[in-house]
């Protein structure tokens, strides 16, 4: 009845030491989707601005637009012009970190936002 205690670590261990190698093999398959974002960007060229921003914009500025770890958005048109929010979309703000959003999508957003008084 004296079983050797080294036989699960041993499984442990073989076990582990494959699943490194199988996701290795899978972060391969993924490299080039992480090399190149811009393909991502088209993916979203269809969006719509409200998509866009619950997307990229809503974990910090809420859904409804009423702010939590960012600000409130539901009066920025009043307080901001267009090419202010899009100033801050492109150089960030306080903890908001740059080019969340860029290109088209950014312009459409910022249009959106304009129109919230």
């Amino acid at each position: 009845m004296n079983k050797n205690p080294l036989i699960p670590f041993a499984l442990i261990a073989v076990f582990g030491i494959g699943l490194m190698f199988l996701l290795g093999f899978v972060g391969l398959g993924n490299m080039d989707e992480m090399a190149n974002p811009e393909k991502k960007e088209e993916v979203t060229a269809n969006a719509s601005p409200e998509e866009l921003f619950k997307g990229k914009c809503s974990a910090c500025h809420g859904v409804d637009l009423s702010g939590g770890a960012g600000p409130a958005l539901n009066d920025v048109g009043s307080r901001l012009s267009v090419d202010e929010i899009k100033d801050t979309i492109k150089n960030g703000k306080g903890i908001m970190q740059p080019n969340i959003i860029t290109g088209e999508d950014m312009e459409k957003v910022a249009t959106w936002l304009s129109e919230h008084k």
